[in-house]
């Protein structure tokens, strides 16, 4: 059964008071102990995750919080919402059949999930996902473009019966957008995979959308797998330095932090990362190195990968060497050590355990058969 979009008044009553005052970072068992007519039990146990949490209710429902950001009751199709649902929490009733989806690296999850049925606006255009099924879905108009996250279409959105938003944290630079979908009727979840600590952390949010569209047990076979990839290079050691960079359009070195998702795959899959002893200063993904700085860090790592999933892709080291005359002193460059990233590195967000498994045999000097990695000749 379809879900009424937000038309009780209750419920929209609801929606606008958590948007007011009410403390939504609170425990997920405090939350839950003011909603007496339900009977919970102890939260779930997550592998890896820091940010979001699952608790259940005897009778089938299901409270979601999420870091400090909102809490969330996944209610059973054609079960009731409860009369004493505290304002901080925020009603999702299933079949969740209408998702405006602002987060890129969702959708990786949800297709893994064959849950693209329930995505009905995209924040992104067809070209530019690299996930071949979610650009099929928006050429053949099952997903419709429905504006970026910062400028959202909201007349489509709302005319289309949304029944949720799954936004990213870049929606925290522009609340008033948050603001005013929720003031529509929308409920707005954001994504903190990008928070997480560890990439298990990142892909275990897998098990959240799970509850949402009810694939519980497809989500945790799918985390298992990546899980054990991840799992089966423990202890790897390839001896292997790596630099992992791009050069902007005005020529700044642009690296990831030593913290970031990337120099962990990179740790798992057995090489060290050149960059390790940057200062954890920036709040983006990205630091910027002087040239001298990068120079002397990697100029002498034996494995150098570009990342042209930002930048224009490299058809090989000469295409490298013309940004900048110097590489051509580096080691990785005159050994022929050099990748470059495909466009899907950044979107396949539920393969960082195959991503691992890649960056491990590209370590072991393998350059056939990569997914995610391209030789440079």
């Amino acid at each position: 059964m379809k879900r009424v979009f937000l038309g009780v008044g209750l419920l929209f009553l609801l929606l606008l008071t958590a948007c007011g005052t009410e403390d939504i970072g609170q425990a997920p068992q405090t939350l839950s102990e003011r909603i007496p007519s339900l009977t919970w039990r102890e939260p779930d146990v997550l592998d890896a995750s820091q940010t979001f949490s699952i608790t259940r209710s005897q009778e089938g429902y299901v409270l979601l919080t999420i870091a400090d950001d909102g809490a969330f009751l996944v209610v059973p199709a054609g079960m009731p919402v409860p009369d004493d649902l505290p304002a901080a929490v925020t009603p999702l009733c299933r079949p969740i059949e209408h998702i405006y989806l602002a987060g890129s690296a969702t959708m990786d999850m949800l297709v893994k999930l064959d849950g693209l049925d329930s995505v009905a606006f995209s924040a992104l255009p067809a070209q530019d996902w690299t996930i071949p099924a979610a650009r099929e879905a928006m050429e053949e108009g099952n997903i419709l473009y429905a504006g970026r996250y910062s400028a959202p279409d909201y007349e489509r959105i709302c005319g289309g019966d949304c029944d949720l938003a799954i936004e990213n944290t870049m929606i925290n630079h522009s609340p008033e957008i948050r603001e005013q979908l929720e003031r529509f009727g929308v409920p707005v979840l954001v994504d903190h995979a990008s928070q997480e600590a560890t990439p298990l952390g990142r892909m275990e949010w897998i098990k959240l959308y799970g509850v949402l569209l009810d694939r519980e047990e497809q989500a945790e076979a799918v985390y298992e797998a990546q899980a054990r990839s991840i799992r089966d290079l423990e202890g790897t050691e390839s001896g292997q330095t790596v630099a992992f960079f791009y050069l902007s359009s005005n020529g700044e070195v642009k690296v990831r932090r030593p913290d970031d998702y990337i120099p962990q795959l990179i740790h798992l899959a057995g090489g060290r990362y050149v960059f390790d002893d940057l200062p954890e200063t920036s709040a983006l993904s990205t630091v910027t190195l002087q040239w001298e700085d990068f120079y002397a860090s990697a100029r002498n790592a034996d494995v150098l990968i570009y990342n042209s999933t930002v930048s224009e892709p490299l058809s090989d080291r000469a295409d490298l060497v013309a940004k900048n005359p110097l590489l051509a002193d580096f080691a990785a460059v005159q050994r022929g050590a050099v990748f470059c990233t495909r466009e899907n590195f950044y979107q396949a967000s539920m393969e960082l355990g195959d991503l691992a498994s890649d960056l491990h045999r590209a370590l072991s000097g393998e350059r056939e058969g990569l997914t995610y990695l391209i030789p440079l000749e």
